[in-house]
């Protein structure tokens, strides 16, 4: 399971949790529905600031992987300059 999955799965049962705390809480009808209101917002708050971080962090590994690969495309290119060159001076 990925570990995207997984966080959304603990924060939407975190929000089930205290949606379900504060609708039995004994509050009046107002207070709760602006308690419900505010802390949806702070939920919707954190999971905005979580999966920014998550984007940033795939942008982060998408650049290393790109690097890598032009690592190894360079790398590549080198090597076939060296087996075409000496293959040159063989004939």
């Amino acid at each position: 399971m990925s570990s995207g999955k997984v966080l959304l799965g603990l924060l939407a049962g975190v929000a089930a949790g205290a949606a379900l705390g504060i609708l039995f809480a004994p509050d009046k009808g107002t207070e709760t529905r602006r308690t419900i209101s505010r802390k949806g917002t702070e939920y919707a708050d954190e999971l905005g600031e979580k999966f920014n971080s998550f984007i940033d962090s795939l942008s982060e590994k998408g650049e290393a992987v790109k690097k890598e690969a032009s690592n190894m495309i360079d790398l590549g290119k080198q090597r076939m300059d060296d087996v075409m060159g000496s293959a040159g001076s063989k004939m």
